[in-house]
């Protein structure tokens, strides 16, 4: 897959850079293709990376890998942990119905397991539907992660869960990561037992966080941070299915903590006296985003679809969206942001 540009003669300077990592299910493998093009260039150096859901579990997976064998190590990683999503999904009630397929759909709406289950989680709890707390990620993230190298990466690492008792938020660090938090990353309350870390319940850090900035504006020498967005900010038209409104309504719920953090940013440059040091590393940020098209005309029950067909086209559209976020704005890194945040202030 390795599809490097052949015009970059001049050897770049490094730049420290940090990931903010969405989730989205099946929908991260996106992301997994904008990572595996943008492993390729070696100037770019990572520093931090926080994620969420889908987001954490790439983010984890990556740092492992980087940490055993470079950025080859990290690339070979990602595309094992995606396999294995694959495979463990091979005997999922969740595929593809005969229309779907035979029109090249990746929608699993007119599936009737899918009808069926999405019907039974708005009115019967997990805890009923699945008595044991069964999670096939487990196994997927204990054979895709060495925690131990994890816990001592360079590289630092911060996944978002969210409290169910408080509805905060929690941002645990590389010592703290375990199979346990990236699964309450990635914990829809519909569908899975609340994880229980330190005798606190957690759900999907979508609720509070998807990602969380604040972090790698604290906590990295990084001025440079690329969002990976997987969740459409907007949409064309009004929803008026139902399982489209809801759909909706997932992607602004998961979008809105992400944009007060960055509307923060974009109010700071304005406001920010050079006295304030905290509001002077908000101001300072340089925010780029690399996002595609195809999202959005994905819906929900895609990010249950985990067919290894469908997994690596959207790994074949990440890695489009990186190419051409690289050779729109690889010598803006560094220099300038990328993302026009100061239109999130638009109506505020």
């Amino acid at each position: 897959m390795s599809s490097k540009r052949q015009t970059d003669t001049v050897v770049r300077p490094q730049l420290r850079i940090d990931f903010a990592l969405q989730g989205g299910g099946s929908h991260g493998a996106f992301t997994w293709g904008v990572l595996d093009r943008l492993l390729e260039e070696s100037w770019l150096l990572i520093d931090g990376i926080s994620g969420t859901s889908a987001g954490a579990m790439n983010a984890a997976v990556l740092i492992s890998g980087y940490a055993a064998g470079g950025a080859a190590g990290a690339r070979a990683a990602l595309e094992a942990f995606w396999r294995r999503v694959s495979r463990a999904a091979l005997l999922s009630p969740f595929q593809r119905g005969p229309l779907e397929i035979l029109l090249g759909r990746w929608t699993l709406d007119t599936s009737p397991v899918f009808i069926a289950m999405d019907l039974m989680a708005r009115v019967i709890s997990p805890y009923s539907l699945n008595p044991a707390g069964v999670n096939p990620l487990c196994d997927v993230l204990a054979q895709s992660v060495e925690f131990t190298r994890l816990a001592k990466a360079d590289i630092k690492l911060f996944v978002t869960a969210t409290n169910v008792h408080t509805g905060r938020g929690r941002v645990f660090r590389n010592p703290e990561i375990t199979p346990e938090v990236l699964l309450a990353s990635a914990c829809l309350p519909t569908l899975f037992h609340a994880v229980e870390i330190d005798g606190q319940s957690y759900w999907d850090g979508g609720y509070s966080g998807n990602p969380t900035i604040t972090p790698l504006i604290r906590e990295c020498a990084s001025r440079d941070t690329i969002l990976v967005q997987i969740n459409p900010v907007e949409r064309p038209g009004t929803p008026r299915m139902a399982r489209d409104i809801l759909n909706r309504l997932n992607e602004v719920s998961f979008n809105a903590v992400l944009l007060k953090e960055l509307r923060m940013i974009a109010l700071l440059r304005r406001i920010a006296p050079a006295s304030d040091p905290e509001g002077a590393a908000w101001a300072g940020m340089r925010i780029h985003r690399v996002a595609g098209d195809i999202m959005v005309g994905l819906g929900y029950s895609s990010k249950l679809n985990a067919e290894w067909e469908f997994l690596t086209m959207l790994r074949d559209e990440g890695r489009r969206a990186a190419e051409a976020f690289l050779s729109a704005h690889s010598t803006h890194l560094g220099e300038r942001s990328t993302y026009d945040l100061d239109d999130l202030l638009q109506g505020v």
